[in-house]
């Protein structure tokens, strides 16, 4: 069994209130849950309207296909209109 973690910074230039960026990210972190079966939370820069951290945890059978489902989420995080990436880590264990 391996489990990665993957921890991503993100811009959200559009927002201009906390309350904005909690509607931008709850949006995605439910898109991100029901399309890859991932647990993720906010890990990051709480207090900031613009700046974001979230951390996702995914497990599989085989290196393989983590790798395959770690780009999967990369990429549809890349698509977010909202969301600009600052920077990703990944971790696997």
């Amino acid at each position: 069994m391996f489990v990665a973690s993957l921890t991503i910074q993100f811009h959200l230039p559009g927002c201009t209130s906390l309350k904005e960026k909690r509607f931008v990210l709850k949006s995605l972190k439910d898109r991100l849950r029901n399309r890859f079966n991932v647990a993720l939370c906010e890990t990051g820069y709480q207090d900031k309207w613009q700046r974001s951290e979230i951390s996702v945890v995914t497990v599989a059978g085989s290196r393989k296909g983590l790798d395959k489902s770690m780009q999967s989420i990369i990429t549809y995080i890349e698509k977010e209109e909202r969301a600009v990436l600052i920077e990703i880590e990944k971790e696997i264990y």
